[in-house]
């Protein structure tokens, strides 16, 4: 499937789109809300400015996609695979990313406000001016990641590995 055949299905009410491939794609500025995208393939897709509003996105591989600007407001990550992905500008505030692989991922200026990141990996991610207010770390991992002006006001961090590879046991 390309770009343009699903944006037709998508436009025509299908929203079941499992494991389906598209590696590659300009899905730029598209709007798949409430779509469900579990297993599919879109590393290296252009998902920038897309418009992902509770869309199911776990276990999808959404490696070195573009996703700057999208809204991902209440969208499910659960096990997604984000690692070298450019998430900079993004709006992830409520999001579930439950163990989700973020490694050297682009966080920059992103609104990850209330977002469950509980035992997601932040390995080398650079988070700088990202907004973390009220979300929930417990368990992940943020060694060697680059945390600059990053705001945790009410962030739970019970468990967290922290970029110096210390161990955070309160909230």
């Amino acid at each position: 499937m390309n770009a343009e055949e699903l944006v037709r299905r998508y436009a025509a009410g299908q929203r079941n789109f499992c494991r389906v491939d598209l590696r590659g794609e300009n899905l730029s500025e598209v709007c798949l809300t409430d779509a469900d995208l579990r297993g599919a393939d879109l590393s290296g897709a252009d998902l920038s400015w897309a418009i992902l509003y509770q869309t199911d996105l776990s276990e999808a591989n959404l490696r070195d996609a573009n996703l700057n600007g999208a809204n991902l407001i209440a969208a499910i990550l659960f096990q997604t695979v984000l690692d070298s992905a450019d998430l900079s500008r993004a709006n992830l505030s409520r999001i579930s990313l439950f163990e989700a692989d973020l490694r050297e991922t682009n966080l920059t200026k992103t609104n990850l406000t209330w977002a469950s990141l509980v035992k997601a990996n932040l390995t080398r991610a650079i988070l700088n001016q990202t907004i973390l207010t009220g979300a929930d770390l417990s368990d992940a991992d943020l060694s060697d990641a680059l945390l600059v002006g990053v705001s945790l006001r009410g962030a739970t961090l019970t468990g967290t590995i922290m970029p110096d590879g210390t161990l955070h046991n309160s909230s």
